[in-house]
């Protein structure tokens, strides 16, 4: 019964958000009802599906939210005009709050758009990232030991979930973005020297907003766990 309800309110709840980490909540309520099946089926293959459902879903919802910060540090160098976004709270500390926020970013930043879009996709299921193999191996083991009416629900629940998934690919992909770069960034350059703990000088620099990029333990970190996502299906699992 938990893993039926958690299917249904997860997915129901989550088609009418529109704030991406509440909608990323309730998201997770519904992996957690695939998880509770897994427990209540109480086989080796389930328990083996649980762990491997565990370990795949933590690492790539770990992914989204990283990818998230790292969009809302992009978010710095540019200003919107949209009312909606200018009233939105606390966006020194959480930049990225609405859905439509994210309208066009595959147009600022193709390569954080297509991290997040391919962890979108495993949480959906498709073929042949992590996330599928990990709803198929639940599935597999829920109708091998009779758990058919339940399993067909969370099928449905899987595909009634992908609409609110696909919405965020679709603002990140099928819209012009709404964020222009700020003026006064645009515009400055900076010069700057280098010296050394012996106050000698080593170079000179010039900085401008383009110099502004995401640190080396943030890019190192999305990309192991986005090919790891992706490339699950090359693991030999001999």
């Amino acid at each position: 019964m938990s893993s039926l309800l958690s299917l249904i309110i997860g997915t129901v709840v989550g088609l009418t958000q529109f704030r991406i980490k509440r909608l990323f909540a309730y998201s997770t309520i519904s992996h957690v009802g695939f998880i509770l099946l897994s427990l209540s089926v109480n086989s080796i293959e389930s328990i083996q599906a649980f762990i491997f459902y565990l370990m795949q879903y933590s690492i790539s919802n770990l992914n989204a939210f990283i990818i998230l910060i790292a969009i809302g540090f992009s978010f710095y160098c540019y200003i919107n005009e949209n009312k909606e976004h200018r009233e939105l709270l606390d966006k020194n500390n959480s930049p990225v709050q609405l859905i439509n926020q994210l309208r066009g970013f595959f147009y600022i930043n193709p390569y954080l758009s297509l991290s997040l879009s391919i962890t979108i996709f495993s949480f959906v299921g498709i073929p042949p990232l992590i996330g599928f193999f990990a709803k198929q191996m639940v599935l597999s083991a829920a109708l091998d030991s009779g758990y058919i009416i339940i399993s067909l629900i969370a099928i449905l629940t899987s595909v009634i979930g992908a609409v609110y998934y696909l919405s965020i690919i679709k603002e990140i992909f099928f819209y012009s973005p709404e964020s222009n770069i700020n003026p006064l960034l645009k515009n400055s350059i900076i010069h700057g020297s280098v010296y050394n703990q012996r106050n000698i000088f080593i170079k000179s620099f010039v900085f401008n907003y383009k110099n502004i990029v995401l640190s080396s333990p943030i890019t190192i970190t999305i990309s192991i766990i986005t090919l790891t996502i992706l490339l699950f299906i090359f693991i030999n699992k001999e």
